[in-house]
Formats: structure tokens, sequence, C-alpha cells
């Protein structure tokens, strides 16, 4: 009797230390992906030797998980960063399928500053923007956006009876800064304003002349697009919005989201 007592508590001991060991391990593993965070790291897709210039070409998206201490040291370059190292020459020779780190790129002195990030053959150019087209100041440096004018025509008459007038000007324009800031978000510091009065757009030379022009004569939104999204709609470039089109097109608009909806519930 007083062995199987003993072999019972010792059974019950055993589970007991089996269930508080596993606890612990589950509550280290939760802890573990608290400090844990999604990183979007840049992935060489093709071995390449020291001295090749790296284009967009030969790199993608490489999603993992990290802890916030080891990306605060890590040498690896977030996608957000893409653009500071496109059109460089490599320090090093690289594998398919590496992580893109600081130390395999070689960074020249001019490069460094902000000129360095406006590809060849493309210019600059600042709009005034407010909270309401900017997306809320939401949009950041590196992301895409479609340009929407607002005009009233013809201008120069001042007849109060003439439509207003809505068009997309241009599709898929990279953003290069917001404000004074041109580091992703990610690797801005953490008292940087979050709000800003501008937004600097990467043109070619005859779209400056144009959105310049644009900005003079009406009211320019900023339409943010996915970072994925890099489609140009062929179906709105010619078309413009005033109230009969509106009027128009408002059941269409209703009909087309119904329909998406049932899609997505089948």
């Amino acid at each position: 009797m007083r062995q199987r007592m003993l072999l019972l508590l010792a059974v019950i001991f055993g589970l007991l230390a089996f269930v508080l060991t596993y606890q612990q391990i589950e509550a280290e593993k939760r802890r573990i992906a608290g400090d844990s965070e999604t990183a979007i790291l840049i992935q060489v897709t093709r071995n390449m030797v020291e001295g090749e210039t790296l284009t967009e070409k030969d790199v993608a998206r490489y999603t993992v998980k990290r802890r916030r201490e080891a990306m605060a040291n890590s040498r690896e370059i977030p996608w957000s960063q893409l653009y500071r190292v496109v059109n460089h020459k490599l320090d090093t020779s690289i594998n398919r399928g590496q992580i893109l780190q600081t130390t395999d790129i070689k960074f020249g002195s001019r490069r460094n500053g902000f000129s360095g990030i406006v590809q060849d053959g493309w210019r600059a150019v600042s709009i005034p923007v407010d909270p309401v087209s900017s997306v809320n100041n939401l949009i950041q440096p590196n992301d895409n956006v479609d340009v929407i004018g607002t005009f009233r025509f013809p201008d120069v008459r001042g007849d109060s009876a003439l439509d207003t007038v809505t068009l997309t000007i241009l599709q898929d324009v990279k953003v290069l800064a917001v404000g004074s800031r041109w580091q992703s978000a990610a690797a801005a510091e953490q008292n940087a304003p979050r709000t800003y009065g501008t937004v600097t757009l990467q043109l070619m030379p005859d779209e400056v002349e144009m959105l310049i022009f644009a900005s003079q004569k009406g009211k320019i939104t900023l339409s943010l697009r996915n970072f994925e999204d890099t489609r140009i709609a062929r179906d709105i470039e010619k078309r413009s919005v005033n109230f009969k089109l509106l009027e128009k097109e408002i059941p269409g608009y209703n009909k087309r989201r119904e329909d998406r909806r049932n899609r997505r519930m089948k």
C-alpha cells in the first residue's frame, strides 16, 4: 500500500513538473514573439560579382521575423531603403538568395546626399500638401502615388456657372521625400515631426513643367497606392469627372462595389 502511494505521488509530481516546464516554455515563446517584429529585407535573386551594378531586377522582397534588438544593430538593408542601393556597384561578390547588407555596397560620397537618390534622367520637384491632400500625412518616402488635379475651366473667364473638373494627371509616381525627411519611416528618428507641408516627387522633366502649371491653376491631391501595385489604368487617362458624369456613373460605382463584395463572400 505504501509503495503504491509513493508511486502515485511520484506520478503526480512528475505531471506537475511537466506542466510547469511546459508553461515556462510557452511563456518564453510568447516573450520572444513579443520582442520580435516582421522585417522586409532585400534578397539578391542571382549570383553577382564585385563591381557589378545592382538593379531592381536583381532583388526581391524577403520577409522574416527579427528581434527588435537584433534589427537595431543589424547591417541588413530593409526593403524601404531600396532606393539607396539601386544603381550602386557591389563592393563584394554575393550569392543568389543572400540578404543584402550595407557592407556589400559601394556608397559614393555624392550619392550619400539627397541628389544621389534621384535616378538619372529624372527630376525631383516638391508640391505643397495638407493633411487631406496627403492622405492625412500618411504618405512616406518611397511610396508610390497617383496625382489628381481639380480645376475650373476656363479659369480666365471667371464664370461661376462653369463646372469644376477633376482628372488623374499622373499615375504610379515615386515619393522621394515628405517635408525635409527622405529616409523611410522605419529609419527616421523617433523625434522627427510626423506632419509636413510638402511632398517631393520623382518626375520626368516635361512632367515637372506640367505639374507645376497644374498646381498653380488648381488643387492637387495625392492618392496612395499599394506598394505592389504598378498598374497604369489606361481607361482613366482620357476621362475627367464633372457633375454630369458623377450623376451618370454613381449607380455603376455602387453596382461594381456590390459585385466585388458578393465575390468575396462566395
